[in-house]
């Protein structure tokens, strides 16, 4: 006589089996997203170190360009620059025109004058250009965050690097000197144009140098 089998019934997860199964998928995917926001985060800062590296090349990029563009005359100096500012004239496609770069409040700003052919709109724009305060309509913000800028001028004759604002002049003239005081002014002013100028400018992320060699156009 055979004797009945006893089937077994399924047997589910208890409650305590379930909750750590839970509790293991949520550790697991606390991980992943915490790896994942790392992976985000990394990417963002390294797309805005470079969008920033990018924008400084180009404003360095036209920093070099307005310098190697100067252009001298006989009625304003071709380059000037102090603490603040540098003021420049420079060639363009219909004429002349003036160019100050300055720094205010952490911004590195450009302002460019209307181009002209005339002397006295030339005058006219180098005094304004002496006269800006940074919130003029014609100001480009080129960078923000600048903590600040050096300027260092090169001069051929002396083979050295010195101090665009103090040394670039020289020493005032001796008596043994009268004849260099009776020079033109053009002249004077082109032996105070250098032949190289470079810009330190103070950043958050480091110091970033240009230096740009100079080939002012002579005077017609």
């Amino acid at each position: 006589m055979k004797t009945p089998t006893r089937t077994r019934k399924p047997r589910g997860f208890t409650l305590v089996e379930v909750l750590v199964a839970l509790a293991i998928m949520a550790v697991l995917a606390g991980l992943a997203w915490r790896g994942l926001d790392t992976i985000v985060r990394g990417r963002d800062v390294s797309r805005e170190r470079v969008d920033a590296t990018l924008r400084a090349g180009t404003v360095l990029a036209q920093w070099e360009q307005d310098l190697q563009s100067l252009f001298e005359s006989a009625s304003v100096p071709a380059l000037a620059i102090d603490g603040g500012s540098a003021r420049m004239v420079r060639r363009a496609d219909d004429g002349v025109q003036v160019v100050v770069w300055s720094l205010h409040d952490g911004r590195l700003l450009r302002w460019a004058a209307p181009v002209t052919t005339s002397v006295g709109s030339l005058q006219e724009s180098w005094l304004r250009s002496q006269q800006l305060l940074g919130n003029e309509s014609g100001q480009l913000l080129m960078l923000d965050g600048v903590a600040g800028w050096r300027h260092e001028c090169f001069v051929a004759s002396s083979n050295a690097w010195v101090n665009c604002q103090s040394d670039l002049q020289g020493p005032a003239p001796s008596s043994q000197q009268q004849q260099q005081q009776q020079q033109p002014q053009a002249a004077q002013q082109r032996s105070a144009t250098p032949a190289g100028v470079r810009m330190d400018l103070n950043l958050a992320a480091g110091t970033l140098v240009r230096i740009a060699m100079l080939a002012p156009s002579p005077l017609p």
